[in-house]
């Protein structure tokens, strides 16, 4: 369900601007949405032992916005949007310091230059290359890339604060993008600058998706996600982030939809830097998804990632029913492996003793 409605404020703006001047007739709206997701799991090996769960933010991500829009001339306009994320299975706000703590930005849309915004944003790895992965094509967060280095998969750390974000108008299927976040920035996991480039291209069936993005002092969930006690030389405790001098995350994708079948693959190379040297987490990753019935698809998708000579491969089986257009009941069978001294970690879930892990992820999600 969306609601729509006018803010007073422009009400009033609009009622001034008909009194001084006929010929301006500014259009607003306010929409809000919202996504919930909640479910049961089962892990062969948590921490060493076998667990059942309860899980959130599998297919999609919990959260609430608004998001707005008002007309102003010439087909341009002003646009916002505030989105919050938090937990289903406790009701806790995804973040303790941060309430709008997934998007927050303002800004302007010209139907020939395009849309620059500003405030707390995602970049094009998320935006455009994440929609080609396994974890977004087969609508499952635990499915994404090891830690979610590579910033595919929605999740906190990949908002950057204190952001210029540019998106071209479309170009015949093209469109631009470029992004900078100022360094000192609150809230987000990279303390210097941020640059970021896109470009994707959809036309009829296909896809094809290219995206740079640079970041300076980043921190990366080396411990937690990715099961590491120590990288370059720094011994990592339990839980503790992983400062990068300088992070290059470089990535090429795309898909091809059928009649009934949408096949999709993507690379990327992430290049970690610190004074102890450098080191690639590289990735491959591809699948297909199967439409049974308008209200029925299954899927499949494998990728490999490697790290400092460590290794982690996952492949994922998908089933999707769609009760309606807003309800969605799932169930999803992963199987993780690691070698070359890494444990297998599955994204979202926890850490292995060892280099191998079961996961089985069922439950409903909503949106509104």
């Amino acid at each position: 369900m969306k609601i729509k409605f006018a803010s007073h404020a422009t009400w009033v703006a609009g009622a001034v601007a008909l009194a001084f001047c006929p010929t301006v007739h500014a259009q607003s709206s306010v929409t809000l949405y919202g996504s919930l997701d909640a479910g049961l799991g089962y892990v062969s090996n948590l921490h060493g032992s076998a667990a059942y769960i309860a899980e959130q933010g599998t297919l999609q991500a919990d959260r609430f916005g608004f998001q707005g829009v008002e007309d102003i001339d010439a087909g341009r306009s002003v646009v916002f949007r505030l989105e919050s994320g938090f937990v289903t299975t406790t009701g806790a706000s995804a973040s303790s310091s941060t309430f709008f703590n997934r998007q927050a930005y303002v800004g302007l849309a010209d139907p020939s230059f395009g849309t620059v915004t500003l405030g707390r944003q995602t970049d094009w790895n998320f935006e455009w290359l994440g929609s080609v992965s396994t974890g977004q094509s087969l609508g499952d967060f635990s499915a994404f890339h090891p830690g979610n280095l590579d910033g595919l998969g929605s999740t906190l750390p990949v908002q950057l604060s204190s952001t210029v974000k540019w998106k071209s108008a479309d170009y015949h299927g093209l469109n631009l993008g470029a992004l900078y976040g100022f360094s000192g920035a609150t809230a987000s996991n990279t303390n210097g600058r941020t640059i970021s480039f896109g470009a994707n291209y959809a036309n009829g069936p296909l896809k094809v998706v290219a995206v740079y993005a640079e970041y300076r002092d980043r921190l990366l969930p080396l411990s937690n996600g990715l099961g590491l006690t120590s990288f370059e030389g720094q011994t990592l405790a339990a839980g503790a982030t992983f400062n990068a001098k300088q992070v290059r995350d470089v990535g090429i994708g795309g898909s091809y939809r059928f009649e009934r079948v949408t096949l999709h693959a993507l690379a990327t190379d992430l290049r970690i830097a610190s004074d102890g040297g450098s080191e690639h987490f590289r990735s491959f990753d591809g699948g297909a998804n199967l439409r049974l019935t308008p209200a029925e698809e299954v899927a499949a998708g494998a990728w490999t990632a490697t790290l400092a000579g460590r290794r982690w491969s996952q492949f994922t089986l998908a089933n999707i029913y769609s009760l309606s257009r807003s309800t969605q009941l799932y169930a999803d069978l992963m199987f993780e492996t690691a070698g070359g001294g890494a444990v297998a970690n599955t994204l979202g879930i926890g850490a292995s003793s060892n280099g191998r892990q079961t996961v089985f992820l069922s439950g409903i999600h909503h949106l509104f």
